[in-house]
Formats: C-alpha cells, structure tokens, sequence
C-alpha cells in the first residue's frame, strides 16, 4: 500500500530538501531563504559577488541546515550555466528553485535609455527564464520540482516611473503560466510570488517619505505596508507538499492593494 500524502504542518515540512535562492544576499531574498531553512531545507545561494554572501551564509547557518554560496550574473547565460551545474553538483538534487534576483532603474519614461531597459529586462525577464529552464532540466528526469518566480504587484498593476520594471514582473507572470503548462507533466509545478509594496534597498528612497506614506497606507485595506516576514508562509507553502495541486499562479503578497483604491469617502456635511 501507498505511503499515505503527508497532513498537517508535514505538508509544509522541506527536511530533506534543497533550494537555490538567488539574489539571497540581502532584504526580501534573505528573508525568503531563512522561511525556508526555518521549513528544514538546505540552501544555496547566489548573488553576483559570491562574497557578499558571508553574511547570509553565517546568518542562515544558525537555522542547522547546509548553506553553499555561489556566484550568480543573470545578465551572463555562461555564469547560469555554471551556477546551475555547481549547484547540482555541490548538493546533489535540487528540489526548489526560488528566482528571486532583481533589479530596477526609476525613471520617468521619457527619461529611459536603451542600456536602462536592456539592464532590467535581461536581468529581471530573461535572466529568470533561463536560470527556470536550467533548474527544469535537471528536475524533469526526477519527475519533480518547485519553481517560484518573483513577480511583484506591478506583474498586475502599472505605475509612473516603473515602466521597464513593470514589463518585466507582468512578463514574468505570464511566463509563469506558461513554464506550469511546458513542465506540469513532469511533476514540476510553476508559481508566481508577487510582493506588494515592501521597503527594500531598491525603493528605500520613497518610504523616507512620511507623505507617500500615508498615501499608499490609505490606498492598501490592510492599513499598512509589507513586513518582509509577510512572504515567509506563502513561499514555504509554494516551496512544499502543501502547494503540490497550485501551478500557473500568481499569488499576491499585497495586504489587498490590488482590490483598488480604498480611498474612504468624506463624510456627509450636515444639512
């Protein structure tokens, strides 16, 4: 007879598994990576100086699982290949790949260049898909896998300032899809996690801004931005047996922004 599906918190149990995180050298990827180190899994990292990686290194290490850091350039199809077979190599199996790396320039549209769009787009887009297809192979002849693709809530919605960014997250979740069709029966399943707005390195500036602020807090129904631990069940649940029915998704981390202004109406003026 048949193990019996694992139930209860098994379901999200990643002991025995191994995951890259890439872009895990600092904010949301650091996070992420430790959700699911904290789940039982091993990890290896990337960032595109493997040195900036000692400090993630020492600080997921304290969870008691295996940590190997690796040089990663999403702009370079030769360092994908390599940090892939390294990967392999050093771990034996990957069974989670977390496409986390990214980048962004913020301009007023007018104001792109041709460098700027060729940056974010071969970084955020084509950089993902190819380090997606090299997991892919790998996973298809062990008949399993979890793919999760970072998108954002610009992957939905568009914004001033963000439009190379925003092409590239709403290429990544239509990709998503279509990587779930190509690879769903091989047993790989493909996802989107799409954060809402949580301050990191790259947005820094504007939560300086008490203002903006209290502009985008108005707007969210949640009354407040992103914390970074508000990814960490949903990327353990992507990553595990939990999720193993979810493929072609796009799951958003937004505390409901993308309802649509939540603007609250005046109050009438007495008669």
């Amino acid at each position: 007879m048949p193990p019996l599906p694992p139930t209860g918190p098994a379901l999200f149990d990643l002991t025995g598994k191994t995951a890259i995180v890439t872009g895990a050298s600092r904010g949301l990827g650091l996070q992420m990576a430790g959700a699911l180190a904290r789940a039982g899994a091993d990890l290896v990292i990337t960032a595109r100086k493997v040195d900036d990686l000692a400090g993630s290194r020492t600080s997921l290490e304290a969870h008691g699982h295996r940590v190997t850091p690796l040089p990663l350039d999403l702009r370079s199809e030769s360092s994908i290949r390599e940090c892939a077979a390294a990967a392999i190599e050093t771990a034996g199996a990957i069974d989670i790949l977390l496409n986390n790396a990214g980048c962004n320039i913020r301009k007023p549209a007018v104001e792109v260049t041709w460098d700027d769009w060729n940056t974010i787009l071969d970084t955020n887009l084509r950089g993902t898909f190819f380090m997606a297809q090299a997991m892919a192979r790998h996973m298809i002849p062990r008949k399993q896998g979890r793919i999760i693709n970072i998108g954002s809530v610009t992957s939905v919605f568009g914004y001033a300032g963000l439009t190379p960014y925003s092409a590239s997250r709403g290429g990544v979740k239509q990709m998503t899809m279509s990587l779930a069709d190509d690879l769903g029966p091989h047993g790989i399943t493909v996802n989107c996690l799409a954060p809402g707005w949580f301050r990191t390195a790259q947005n820094d500036v504007m939560y300086r801004d008490e203002e903006w602020i209290a502009y985008l807090t108005e707007r969210i129904p949640l009354k407040r931005p992103g914390k970074a631990d508000d990814l960490d069940g949903a990327v353990v649940f992507l990553a595990s047996a939990a999720s193993a029915y979810v493929t072609g998704q796009t799951l958003l981390i937004d505390g409901g922004i993308t309802t649509g202004s939540t603007r609250a109406l005046p109050k009438p003026k007495p008669a």
